[in-house]
C-alpha cells in the first residue's frame, strides 16, 4: 500500500461502508422529523389528557404551526394554561383585594361625613 492510494477502495467493504453511511443518514434524519413530530403533537396530547374543553381549536393552532410556528407556541399556552383555574385566581385576587378594609384615617372621615349627612337630614325634618 503506498502513500497515494485509497483504502478500502474498489473492495466490497467499500459498498459496505456506503450503505452503512446511507442507513445512518436515512435513520437520523427520520429520527429528527419523528422528534419534531412528537414535540409538535405536544399540545394536542395534553389537551386530550386534560380533557380541555378547547379540543378543536388547540388541534387546529397545531396544524397550523406547521406554517406559522408562533401559532404553536400559541397552542402550547392554550393547552397548558387552565383558563378557568386562571380567572377564578384572577377574580379571588380582585375580590381580596376589595375586601380589604383601608388603613388610616379614611374610614374615620367616612363615618362623621356620613353623621354629619344624617344629622343634616334630621335637622332640615325638624325645621319643616
Amino acid at each position: 500500500m503506498s502513500l497515494v492510494s485509497m483504502p478500502f477502495v474498489d473492495s466490497g467493504v467499500d459498498t459496505a461502508l456506503h450503505v452503512v453511511a446511507a442507513v445512518v443518514l436515512f435513520g437520523s434524519i427520520a429520527a429528527a422529523v419523528y422528534g419534531f413530530w412528537r414535540i409538535h403533537e405536544l399540545p394536542i396530547q395534553k389537551a386530550h389528557k386534560n380533557e380541555h374543553h378547547q379540543l378543536g381549536l388547540i388541534t387546529a393552532l397545531t396544524w397550523i404551526g406547521f406554517i406559522w410556528h408562533w401559532v404553536w407556541v400559541v397552542a402550547v399556552i392554550i393547552a397548558f394554561v387552565d383558563g378557568e383555574q386562571a380567572l377564578r385566581h384572577i377574580r379571588d385576587i380582585w375580590k381580596e383585594k376589595d375586601t380589604q378594609q383601608p388603613s388610616g384615617p379614611t374610614p374615620a372621615v367616612c363615618k362623621s361625613s356620613a353623621s354629619e349627612s344624617v344629622n343634616m337630614a334630621n335637622e332640615e325634618v325638624e325645621n319643616a
